[in-house]
């Protein structure tokens, strides 16, 4: 399967492609950072979480800032994903769908689980494909939010379950095109996404583990990557 790529009309900020690398690597360390302040934010307060359409906006903009024009807003085009077989709806649609998405995670949010919700929402982000560019990144970012507010603190362990997918991005893939091919979006199979990250947050898990029952100095943090 060959890497997903949104294609849209928006033409890019930056076209050199080692600048707009480099950029999306800054802005992907702080978007992750924003995450963690939520996750720290949201367990503090105590209070019923909501996931909103403006907390969404903002982890992308924290992703494209300075790299697309439309950064922190959702796309007014129409888009195609490279690399899959499916349509992402008309831009007159995204909002609706992004409305419906959150209701859905809001009044699940006793009933399922933790993986079950980042599942869904790492699924059904990618599947509006709301902005012009950044839609995958910012669907992980929130997804991952969810997780562990969820679960009811920042997860500890490396590598994150982003990192593990920025590490290789073709399971990630093969399991959104799993859930694409259920015949209905109000009840998407899936099972195929939640294993995946059932895998992807034991290994994250384990480090801690492994972290506390070796004995020696821990290795210097390698590079790390979330988009």
């Amino acid at each position: 399967m060959s890497d997903r790529q949104t294609l849209s009309e928006e033409p890019l900020l930056i076209v050199d492609p080692d600048e707009r690398a480099a950029a999306e690597a800054e802005n992907a360390l702080l978007q992750f950072d924003r995450v963690l302040d939520l996750i720290d934010m949201a367990v503090r307060d105590g209070q019923p979480f909501r996931l909103r359409p403006s907390t969404i906006l903002a982890l992308h903009a924290e992703a494209m800032r300075g790299v697309h024009r439309q950064a922190g807003t959702w796309r007014n085009t129409p888009v195609e994903i490279e690399g899959s077989s499916h349509q992402p709806p008309q831009e007159h649609l995204v909002v609706v769908d992004i409305e419906d998405m959150c209701e859905w995670i809001n009044e699940n949010w006793e009933w399922r689980s933790a993986v079950e919700l980042c599942a869904y929402v790492m699924w059904r982000l990618n599947w509006i494909h709301p902005f012009a560019d950044g839609n995958g990144r910012t669907a992980r970012a929130v997804a991952y939010l969810v997780l562990c507010v969820r679960a009811g603190a920042r997860l500890p362990g490396t590598p994150t379950i982003p990192e593990q997918i920025a590490e290789n991005k073709r399971p990630y893939y093969e399991a959104l095109e799993a859930v694409d091919r259920s015949s209905d979006v109000t009840n998407a199979d899936l099972g195929d996404m939640v294993g995946l990250l059932e895998d992807y947050l034991t290994r994250q898990l384990q480090a801690v583990l492994a972290a506390a029952t070796q004995a020696g100095a821990a290795d210097a943090e390698n590079a790390r990557k979330f988009h």
